[in-house]
């Protein structure tokens, strides 16, 4: 407790600065500070590819049965309604959500998402309701990028989703944004390449994360992580959406849920979503000065 009320002192935007002007190298939550002076907690991670990435994000699967119901923050609580083209507007707005600490129990969105002018991004994908002292070592997945990509769209999510929005009807599948490789933490493509069903493995290259694809019906989905489609069934292992996403029923070969997690996740019966239940934590690093 002491050591989370002394970091309370420093003033800082992001946790690359922390790094950077204090020193600090110890994983943990930290206090950041907007650049309207709003101060709010995250977690740090500051060992990855250097360190300095600040935790922005996560995106929870509360209830396997739900489709765009109460809790889907980054899609629509408002159910599969094409009149409601844009959800709950969520990767392109300014609204917050959850507690870092409770960041693999429930979506969590925090002000560093819109006021950190990022370069890279990095994700985790760890099981539900893991604590998060355990974050790194329960992760499945670790990845970041390199490419210093959100540079080109405003320096983070928020602004790259005013480039590419996730909206329904606002495309065809070969509209897709940007697909930045990725450098791997812990994990590989073929491990990547596995996580899916059998005939989602077809649809896409591991080794990448994917922004704004859409399907075949024209429904936009936000992030797909780790993975580049070639397909146009993107509904079945990226995340996120607006409204009039239709997902697949449950057909054996498509749904990601068909995978046994054995070491990671107890196995699921009757999946009838094609969105994986795994965590995905989001975190930028800041602009170099």
């Amino acid at each position: 407790l002491r050591t989370v009320s002394d970091r309370f002192k420093f003033v800082a935007r992001s946790c690359k600065e922390i790094l950077d002007k204090y020193g600090e190298r110890e994983d943990g939550i930290y206090y950041l500070t907007t650049n309207n002076g709003m101060k709010y907690q995250t977690f740090c991670d500051m060992n990855t590819a250097g360190g300095g990435w600040t935790l922005v994000a996560s995106v929870h699967e509360n209830s396997i049965i739900g489709k765009c119901s109460v809790g889907d923050r980054w899609s629509s609580q408002q159910g599969n309604d094409p009149n409601l083209p844009d959800g709950d507007g969520n990767w392109s707005n300014r609204n917050t959500f959850g507690l870092v600490e409770s960041a693999t129990s429930d979506d969590y969105k925090n002000p560093g998402y819109y006021d950190i002018v990022a370069q890279d991004m990095s994700v985790w994908h760890v099981p539900n309701n893991f604590p998060m002292e355990h974050w790194n070592l329960a992760a499945i997945l670790r990845y970041h990028t390199e490419r210093s990509f959100l540079r080109l769209y405003g320096g983070n999510l928020f602004n790259l989703f005013k480039h590419f929005p996730v909206k329904y009807n606002i495309g065809s599948c070969s509209n897709r944004g940007p697909a930045v490789p990725i450098v791997y933490d812990h994990g590989d493509l073929e491990s990547t390449r596995y996580l899916y069903g059998t005939h989602s493995r077809n649809q896409f290259d591991p080794g990448f994360i994917t922004f704004r694809a859409i399907n075949n019906r024209r429904a936009a989905t936000a992030i797909c992580s780790g993975v580049k489609p070639t397909g146009c069934n993107c509904e079945c292992f990226c995340i996120g959406g607006g409204g009039g996403l239709v997902l697949k029923p449950t057909i054996t070969g498509w749904n990601p849920c068909q995978v046994t997690f054995a070491a990671y996740l107890p196995p699921l019966s009757n999946p009838i979503t094609c969105l994986s239940v795994l965590e995905k934590n989001i975190k930028m690093k800041a602009a170099r000065n």
